[in-house]
């Protein structure tokens, strides 16, 4: 029973991860409730998150919603910032995790009234002095913590003035990337509960597909709100499991 609860967990986490990151909000506390160790816990979303989040990825390239020349640099950047990311966990506590979560969704929930775009533009992505920064820090996020990751990149995205669909495929191949990274850093250290993670990552990949077809027919003026919502949602799961 609780492997189908797990599936059905990761479909629930992954879709909303898909749409407009968060989908932490959903797995992370699921699955601390069912009795799963912490790190088993990040470790499982971080193995799950490398599968599926390459399935969406690379549906929307045969789709031809992008291309693998503004894509594939994104790779080594992001897993960088995976790979650092799991190897600074060990040595930073959880507290002064918790803190940085807080003020960086803070910070791109008051950009994103302050910014003008709104997922209609049709740049490149390109390797820029805001791009690879960005990313690199991320993905040292998502190695660190994860819950947001997906978030706080679709923001970037947006300020770089890149079409959501094309975000949502960029986002999914930066989430490959650095979850990659870390979910090595993770086996490596044996704090991988397989059938849980297994049962997970099933669940992760239906999710995943789904998500990605309701990305392409959702309108972009009504991603904002939705962004704004999943940040509020993870600042206040943050703050309640610390501080409440």
């Amino acid at each position: 029973m609780e492997y189908i609860i797990l599936f059905f967990i990761g479909i629930c986490a992954t879709t909303l991860g898909t749409l407009a990151g968060g989908g932490g909000l959903i797995s992370l506390p699921s699955m601390l409730l069912l009795g799963v160790p912490v790190h088993s816990a990040i470790g499982a979303n971080k193995v799950s998150n490398t599968i599926s989040s390459f399935s969406s990825f690379f549906y929307l390239l045969r789709k031809k919603q992008l291309s693998l020349k503004e894509s594939l640099w994104i790779i080594p950047v992001s897993l960088a910032g995976g790979i650092s990311g799991g190897f600074i966990a060990s040595r930073i506590s959880a507290e002064n995790m918790y803190i940085v979560a807080i003020v960086l969704l803070l910070f791109a929930f008051f950009v994103s009234f302050v910014g003008k775009g709104n997922f209609t533009g049709n740049e490149p992505l390109k390797f820029n002095k805001i791009s690879a920064p960005g990313l690199f820090s991320i993905g040292i996020y998502d190695g660190l913590f994860g819950p947001g990751q997906g978030t706080l990149m679709l923001y970037l995205y947006n300020h770089l003035n890149v079409a959501y669909i094309r975000a949502v495929g960029l986002v999914r191949l930066a989430t490959f990337s650095s979850c990659f990274g870390a979910a090595i850093t993770y086996i490596a250290t044996g704090k991988i509960i397989w059938p849980v993670t297994i049962a997970l990552l099933l669940g992760s990949f239906t999710g995943a597909q789904i998500g990605v077809r309701i990305a392409q027919k959702l309108k972009p003026q009504y991603v904002k709100p939705i962004l704004r919502i999943v940040t509020v949602l993870l600042i206040f799961q943050i703050v309640s499991e610390n501080v409440l």
